[in-house]
C-alpha cells in the first residue's frame, strides 16, 4: 500500500461512493474507496436516471451515462386475464426540450452497467475499489479519522482525515456517529424485484408491461438488454401476494409471474431478487465532524418518484423503484467540491456546514413528493400517478443558502422554502440550477470554436461568466478575478451577438459571443447590460452581481483571505 495515506476514506462503492471518489480525484484529491462486498453488484436495481442527474454526470466529464442510457419504454396495461391492451401510459411525465434544457429525456440505465462506467473513470486516476475491504469502527479528533477495516479477516488500522459514508441504510458509519434516522417503514407496499430472464407469446420487448393491480397482485415486466436478449427486470407486487416467501424461491417467482401472464413463457433463470419494503426515512443531519454521509446512508424513499439514486448521487445503492428509480449525484457534488477547498487550505472546515444546511431542506421536500406519489399509486393501482416535471429535479435550489449572493433579490429572510422547487425558466436566482446555452462562439484564438456553457463547467472550479456589452466593460470585473487561485476560479466573458470582438489580448480564459442570444435568454440578460453570474462546482448558480465589488463579497464566503 502507498505509504502517504489518502485524506479521505469513501466507504460503500455503489453509484454514490464512486461518484464521490470521482468528484474529488477530479479535485485534485486522491482517495481510498471500499466495498464489504468481495464481489461487484449484479443487477438493475435502481435504473433510472433524471435531467438533473444526466447533467451532472455531463459535468463530471462521463457522457456514457446519457449515451448508453435508454429512454423509458411506454407501459402497456392489460384488461384483466388477457393479453388485450387496456391502455399505454408513460412513466415519464413530458417535458418540452429547450436550449437551456440539454438533457430533458430521462434515460434507463442498471446500476451493475453505471457502477462498471464509473468504475473505468476512476481507473483513470489510478483508483481501483478494494472489494472485501469492512469499515469496522473509527474515531475521530480534530485532525483526522482513525478507521479499523477488516479484509479475509485480517485487522488494518487507517489514518485519514475525512470518512465518507456510502454504506447503505444498513451501514456502518451512520450507526456509529449516531444520527437520528427518523421516519417510517411502510408494511402496505412490499415488492420483489430483480432481474430475469423468460421469453413469452405475444410479450414484445417494445413495452413496460403491466399485469395486475398495484394493490391486489401484479408483476410488471421491463425489457432490458442488459441482463441479455431475452432480459426484464420484474416488480411482483400486492397484499394478495406472500412477498416475504416469494422472495426466497426462484421457482415461486416463476410460478407468480406465469399466473399473472395469460400467455405460454418460457422461463430461463432469475439473475438477481430481493424483497424491498418502502423505508421513508432521512438523518438529522448529514455529518459529524469529519464524518459524512450521503446515499442510502443519509437517506431512503418510497419506492415511486424515481429519485433515491438521483438524489444520492447528488448526495454524493440506491432503492429500486416501481417507476424508474429514486434521487442520486448532487449531494456528492455538493460536498466533494466543499471538501477538496478545505483539504487543499483553501476553504475555513465551516464550509462543511453548508453540506447539511444545503441538502436537508431538499432532501426533506423530497419524502413529500415521493410519499405522495406513492400513496396516488397505491389508490389508484397505477404506479405512474401523481408524478410531474418536478421529478426531473431541475428546480432544486438552495437560494436559502448562507453562501450564495443575489444583489437583484431583496432579503429572502422569512420567504418560505422551497428547495425541490419547480423550474420556472422565466426567473433566475442564486442557488438555482445554472442554465446551459448552445452556440457559443469562443474567439481570440486561431481558430474560433463552438461551445456551450455547460462544456465550461467542471467540478473543480467556479466559473465566473461576465455577462458584458464589450470586452471593455468586463474589464475592471476581469481585473478583480486576477487575485484568485487559476485552477479554483476560471472566467469567460459573454458577449452579446452584435458586439465587435478585435482580436487583442483579454485577462479572461474564455471570451464567448452569444450568436444565437441562447445565454442572454437563460438567464435573463440584455444586450446593453452588465452582470456576473458566478457559477459553482456543484453547476449551481452561487452568485448574481453587479460587478468587481459583489465578486469579492461572494467569495469572502467561500475562500480563506479572500
Amino acid at each position: 500500500m502507498n505509504s502517504v495515506h489518502p485524506p479521505v476514506l469513501v466507504v460503500g462503492a455503489g453509484p454514490v461512493g464512486l461518484v464521490a471518489a470521482l468528484t474529488l480525484l477530479q479535485n485534485g484529491i486522491s482517495v481510498r474507496i471500499i466495498d464489504k462486498d468481495p464481489h461487484h453488484r449484479i443487477g438493475q436495481r435502481g435504473a433510472g436516471i433524471w435531467p438533473r442527474s444526466l447533467e451532472l454526470y455531463n459535468f463530471l466529464d462521463v457522457p456514457e451515462v446519457n449515451g448508453l442510457g435508454k429512454p423509458a419504454p411506454p407501459v402497456r396495461s392489460y384488461k384483466p386475464g388477457t393479453l388485450e391492451p387496456l391502455k399505454d401510459s408513460s412513466m415519464v411525465p413530458p417535458m418540452e426540450p429547450t436550449p437551456a434544457i440539454p438533457f430533458h429525456t430521462p434515460k434507463m440505465m442498471g446500476q451493475q452497467l453505471l457502477d462498471v462506467i464509473l468504475r473505468r473513470h476512476l481507473e483513470k486516476f489510478s483508483c481501483s475499489v478494494e472489494m472485501g475491504t469492512e469499515l469496522r469502527s473509527f474515531e475521530q479528533s480534530d485532525e483526522g479519522v482513525t478507521a479499523v477495516l477488516a479484509n479475509n479477516g485480517i485487522s488494518e488500522t487507517f489514518d485519514t482525515k475525512w470518512i465518507i459514508g456510502a454504506d447503505g441504510a444498513k451501514g456502518v458509519v451512520r450507526k456509529q456517529l449516531e444520527l437520528a434516522f427518523l421516519g417510517e417503514t411502510r408494511d402496505d407496499t412490499r415488492i420483489v424485484t430483480g432481474d430475469i430472464r423468460l421469453t413469452g407469446v405475444n410479450l414484445d420487448r417494445v413495452h413496460w408491461h403491466r399485469f395486475g393491480h398495484l394493490s391486489t397482485r401484479g408483476v410488471t415486466l421491463r425489457p432490458t438488454d442488459e441482463v441479455g436478449k431475452d432480459g426484464w427486470q420484474f416488480f411482483l407486487y400486492g397484499h394478495e401476494l406472500d412477498i416475504p416467501k416469494i422472495a426466497q424461491s426462484e421457482e415461486l417467482v416463476f410460478e407468480t409471474i406465469a399466473s399473472l401472464i395469460p400467455t405460454e413463457i418460457t422461463f430461463n433463470k432469475v439473475v438477481w431478487m430481493s424483497e424491498f419494503r418502502a423505508n421513508i426515512r432521512m438523518v438529522n443531519k448529514f455529518s459529524e465532524g469529519r464524518v459524512f454521509v450521503a446515499g442510502d446512508a443519509a437517506h431512503v424513499h418510497s419506492p415511486t418518484g424515481g429519485q433515491g439514486l438521483n438524489s444520492g448521487v447528488q448526495d454524493a445503492v440506491s432503492q429500486v423503484d416501481v417507476a424508474c428509480v429514486l434521487q442520486l449525484i448532487a449531494h456528492q457534488f455538493n460536498l466533494g467540491w466543499k471538501l477538496a477547498l478545505v483539504q487543499k487550505g483553501l476553504a475555513d472546515k465551516s464550509l462543511l456546514e453548508t453540506y447539511s444546511a444545503e441538502r436537508l431542506p431538499v432532501i426533506s421536500e423530497m419524502l413529500g413528493v415521493t410519499t405522495s406519489i406513492l400513496n396516488k399509486a397505491m389508490s389508484s393501482g397505477d404506479p405512474s400517478d401523481g408524478r410531474s416535471p418536478i421529478l426531473y429535479m431541475l428546480g432544486i435550489n438552495c437560494r436559502f443558502s448562507t453562501i450564495v449572493l443575489d444583489e437583484f433579490v431583496t432579503s429572502v429572510e422569512g420567504r418560505p422554502i422551497n428547495a425541490y422547487g419547480v423550474l420556472d425558466e422565466g426567473h433566475l436566482e442564486a442557488g438555482d440550477r445554472a442554465p446551459d446555452a448552445p452556440n457559443m462562439l469562443q474567439v481570440g484564438r486561431a481558430e474560433p470554436d463552438e461551445t456551450t456553457l455547460f462544456g465550461l463547467y467542471r467540478p473543480w472550479y467556479h466559473t465566473v461568466l461576465v455577462f458584458a456589452p464589450s470586452l471593455t466593460d468586463a474589464t475592471p470585473i476581469l481585473g478583480a478575478l486576477e487575485a484568485y487561485d487559476k485552477s479554483v476560479v476560471r472566467s469567460a466573458v459573454v458577449l452579446p451577438s452584435s458586439a465587435s470582438v478585435t482580436p487583442v489580448a483579454s485577462p479572461a480564459d474564455l471570451v464567448l459571443v452569444d450568436r444565437e442570444g441562447y445565454a442572454h435568454s437563460a438567464y435573463l440578460m440584455e444586450a446593453d447590460q452588465t452582470k456576473v453570474f458566478v457559477i459553482r462546482p456543484d453547476g449551481v448558480v452561487g452568485a448574481i452581481v453587479h460587478g468587481a465589488e459583489g465578486v469579492k463579497k461572494y467569495f469572502s464566503k467561500i475562500f480563506l483571505n479572500a
